[in-house]
């Protein structure tokens, strides 16, 4: 195999055989005749495609396509039935949840039955120990018997072993999604980071907006045969019409607010961030996000208004350039929203000791879960320079039940003019 290939699959076939009744398997098994008593069942069938060193590409297809036989295959978990493929360097991969935990041992003896199991010796594995406790982060229960773990430490325990061994290629099944936003950020910069060793990643996710800013190349599966194979944004594009059909348009519209209010009451919060940092860092007291009536609220639907409330301590501070700052991240980091009390021409009077600010907008971003940061800006020098900076302020969702394209759903306004009739 060409050595800049690192996973290559030829004509792959893997049939099952059904029987309508449990007796019937016997029944075959015992007749002199060979007489046949099951239906073939492809599962996988006929599916080739070549994926390069360092590439990072999604596995797109809807339940049942074939997407985890696949990668079953692919790490020798199941045996195909008929084809090749070849693999050229180690794999890693995060198949099921707990694949490979003893329940009655704790994390860490898991963490070393699994190194074990990957070929590591102790001595080796005592080296990478801390590394992994500390991604896996679920504090005192790496002590405790895994049985009594939830799914999302399961997942998060599982990555951080996964992704020690160092593999050249490593391979992630939908597991990940069990886990809470905060840990799948934290994923996605591992997996940035991967990149740019030059790891080659390949994993299965529902989400087209992370597959489309991850990776360069996607397989789409149907089936359990390749429908396309290609460049990231057309395929996931082509798959998006298949999956929904003609875009829905929204024609709803309303407005955005933002303005300084007197403070109601003085709240110190302690913020699950991501990052923190800033020359004056904890000078923002509080952030919340409520609905309408100011009910907190974290899961909002298609229009409902978003308000998010900052607290912020200003009584160290005199600058007359000062500014409050939202913006609202996808996992991957990008910046989808961002509002600035300047942009608004709002002067912030710093002579009070505590000022609340509240943004708010109305909820036009597609379904997904969604960082919110909030930040106290020095303008003076045009360019920001930060105070205070919380990456992960607060997390929401937002909850579309029609299907529709983008990563945005803003109302557009439309005018049709017909001529010639």
């Amino acid at each position: 195999m060409n050595n800049n290939i690192a996973i290559k699959v030829q004509n792959l076939t893997k049939i099952y055989h059904l029987y309508n009744k449990p007796q019937d398997r016997l029944k075959e098994a015992l007749n002199p005749f060979k007489k046949s008593y099951h239906h073939d069942f492809y599962a996988m069938k006929d599916v080739s495609f070549e994926i390069k060193r360092g590439e990072t590409v999604g596995i797109l297809g809807r339940n049942g396509a074939g997407k985890s036989t696949l990668l079953k295959m692919i790490t020798g978990v199941l045996t195909p039935t008929s084809g090749s493929i070849e693999v050229n360097g180690k794999i890693a991969s995060l198949l099921e949840l707990g694949a490979g935990f003893n329940p009655e041992m704790t994390g860490l003896e898991n963490i070393y039955l699994n190194g074990t199991l990957m070929g590591f010796t102790k001595e080796e594995m005592d080296r990478k120990v801390d590394a992994i406790i500390t991604f896996a982060d679920i504090g005192e229960f790496i002590y405790q018997p895994a049985k009594m773990y939830s799914s999302g430490m399961y997942a998060r325990l599982a990555f951080a072993v996964s992704i020690s061994v160092e593999p050249d290629i490593l391979i992630v099944d939908e597991a990940l999604s069990v886990g809470d936003i905060k840990f799948q950020i934290k994923c996605v910069n591992k997996f940035k980071e991967l990149q740019e060793r030059g790891i080659t990643i390949l994993f299965v996710s529902h989400d087209i907006f992370t597959v489309r800013s991850f990776c360069s190349k996607a397989v789409w599966l149907h089936n359990g045969t390749v429908k396309e194979v290609g460049d990231v944004a057309e395929v996931s594009a082509n798959y998006n019409e298949f999956m929904y059909g003609e875009t829905e348009q929204n024609t709803a519209s309303k407005t955005t607010t933002t303005e300084i209010l007197p403070v109601h009451k003085e709240t110190v919060k302690t913020f699950d961030a991501i990052n923190r940092w800033g020359e004056h860092e904890g000078i923002i007291e509080y952030v919340e996000i409520f609905n309408n009536t100011m009910q907190q609220q974290d899961i909002f639907g298609l229009n409902e208004e978003i308000f998010i409330k900052m607290i912020v301590n200003t009584s160290n501070i005199q600058n007359s350039n000062l500014s409050l700052a939202i913006s609202v991240k996808d996992k991957n980091g990008i910046d989808l929203i961002v509002s600035t009390t300047r942009d608004r021409a709002l002067n912030i009077n710093t002579n009070a000791d505590r000022i609340e600010a509240i943004f708010n907008f109305p909820n036009y971003l597609a379904t997904g879960e969604y960082i919110l940061v909030a930040a106290v800006e020095d303008r003076s020098m045009g360019t920001p320079q930060y105070y205070d900076y919380i990456e992960g302020a607060c997390y929401f969702k937002s909850e579309i039940t029609q299907p529709l394209f983008g990563m945005f759903h803003q109302p557009i306004k439309q005018h049709i003019t017909y001529k010639g009739e």
